[in-house]
């Protein structure tokens, strides 16, 4: 069995191993860290040889950590990495590279229709009638996004979406909102088998499965970190914020805003959390806590959003690929009937 975990920030850990008769045999851990003293490799291998196959990773980090001498230095990974790359390969997970990966970026469209569409590919994923997917979106209207257990009453003031033209939704993905608006935010979506997070722990796999946006920044001339659970975030503020959802055969819908411009004002207009958290601070203080892109770049978006799609498709591959026919008339009918009910809109009044 083979497994692989790129450590977010770090480096790659890969082991090798077998099972026979339920424990691990012939353990074999390689990667790009660093490790000293060298025979500390041999210690790790050793340690790992013969435990239970089912032996979790916070047991199996512990057992990496007790086996190195004192004196040992670990740079680009850890023992928590090293236990779950373990976890990977019993589990039979996936790298990204295993997957034909397509891309889907079309016109703009509602924000209802948005919501429905995650839920539409997620499963088409699962049933095996679409690949691997990444989604870049278009807004064709503004939106105050809900996250799915959030309280309608406590996060919006309807009279002020309704003045001033925002539609509130709600995804299927839990989280906080979001405030949107056409051409001032840049959004995606990846649909993945869950072998490719197998073994990870969701923790785990929101920094796993944005790795590639942090590499993406950098090219960019941005240094961004991922901020658990869900942010990524600079020196100069949060740039973005990212949900999950799992079916129950383990595909994930992992989907993400990034804020390439912001109207502070209206957003504090109509979210009533942002004005909590920034009570007596000011829109300058709004401004800074979620940081654009737009001021941090100096590009258009359209080229941002080239970009990172240029750095996933060199890191993974990426082939293009448009929404048929039947995902759109499915999405259709779910906003129909889900997603623009009163419902569902309002299932936490």
């Amino acid at each position: 069995m083979h497994g692989e975990y790129k450590v977010p920030g770090g480096k790659l850990v890969a082991v090798d191993l077998d099972v026979l008769d339920g424990r691990l045999s012939g353990v074999r851990l390689s990667g790009d860290f660093f490790l000293e003293p060298d025979d500390a490799l041999d210690a790790i291998d050793a340690a790992l040889t013969g435990l239970p196959a089912d032996t979790d990773a916070a047991d199996l980090a512990g057992r990496v950590r007790s086996a190195l001498p004192r004196d040992a230095v670990l740079l680009g990974f850890t023992p928590e990495a090293v236990a779950t790359t373990v976890r990977r390969a019993v589990g039979g997970a996936t790298g990204w590279l295993d997957h034909d990966w397509q891309f889907v970026h079309a016109g703009p469209q509602d924000p209802m229709t948005h919501m429905a569409l995650d839920e539409v590919l997620t499963r088409e994923v699962s049933r095996g009638r679409r690949g691997p997917t990444l989604r870049v979106w278009e807004w064709a209207s503004p939106a105050v996004v809900l996250g799915s257990f959030q309280s309608l009453a406590n996060e919006v003031d309807g009279a002020a979406a309704d003045r001033l033209g925002v539609q509130v939704v709600r995804r299927v993905s839990g989280g906080g909102a979001m405030f949107v608006e056409p051409g001032n935010t840049i959004t995606y979506s990846v649909y993945a088998p869950g072998s490719l997070v197998e073994g990870l722990s969701f923790t785990e796999s929101y920094a796993f499965l944005d790795d590639w946006v942090l590499v993406a920044l950098g090219d960019l001339g941005i240094k961004a970190w991922y901020q658990p659970i869900n942010d990524i975030a600079t020196d100069q503020g949060k740039i973005a914020g990212a949900a999950q959802k799992r079916l129950a055969d383990g595909t994930v819908l992992h989907h993400v805003t990034m804020s390439y411009d912001i109207d502070a004002a209206k957003m504090l207009q109509v979210l009533r959390i942002g004005r909590e958290k920034l009570s007596g601070k000011g829109l300058a203080s709004a401004a800074k806590r979620v940081d654009p892109l737009r001021r941090q770049t100096g590009l258009p978006r359209e080229e941002v959003i080239d970009s990172m799609v240029a750095t996933f498709r060199r890191q993974y591959g990426l082939t293009a690929s448009e929404l048929t026919q039947a995902e759109l008339s499915a999405a259709d009918e779910l906003v129909r009937t889900k997603f623009a009910t009163p419902e569902w809109v309002g299932r936490i009044p």
